[in-house]
């Protein structure tokens, strides 16, 4: 694993539009390439408690947790992204990448290598939840995505994480 000074972390904010909330306090993180071959991905998330892991994809359309937050990290290929729903951000995720995203923030796979693989994990190892943007999800999902609490821990990097820098309380 790559040291954070060694890795570009590129937060992103999107405004709720309408149909897919975000969240109104906390951007998205990506940090580009931290993960290296040798690195075992599910047991670093754990040790960090973020578990309830899981290895595949993300799915092909919008969609987003409003009761927790929730870590992409790259195994294998590439795919692009549309992260923040339809007015989002595209970004191409590749082998190595972390996203973490807060919950209420949309995300959708637009396209991918025939190897992509990512593991997902959450914060505490809680069941997240499946929303889609859809007007009767309001305005309790909204409600839901105030109440989440910070995670404990950076998932890649743990107590000290870069991810505090962008995520105040």
């Amino acid at each position: 694993m790559k040291r954070i000074e060694d890795i570009e972390i590129i937060p992103l904010k999107m405004e709720d539009d309408g149909s897919i909330p975000n969240n109104p306090d906390l951007p998205l993180l990506l940090y580009k390439n931290v993960f290296e071959e040798s690195d075992d991905i599910p047991n670093i998330l754990n040790t960090n408690d973020w578990s309830g892991d899981w290895l595949g994809s993300v799915h092909p359309f919008h969609h987003y947790h409003s009761n927790t937050h929730e870590v992409l990290a790259v195994k294998a290929g590439s795919a692009t992204l549309l992260l923040g729903g339809e007015q989002g951000e595209t970004v191409e995720a590749e082998k190595g990448d972390v996203i973490i995203l807060p919950a209420g923030y949309g995300h959708k796979r637009i396209d991918a290598s025939d190897d992509y693989a990512n593991y997902g994990a959450y914060p505490g190892g809680v069941d997240f939840d499946m929303n889609y943007g859809k007007a009767e999800e309001r305005p309790e999902k909204i409600e839901n995505i105030r109440q989440v609490p910070l995670p404990q821990y950076d998932p890649v990097f743990g107590e000290n994480g870069p991810l505090f820098d962008h995520w105040k309380g």
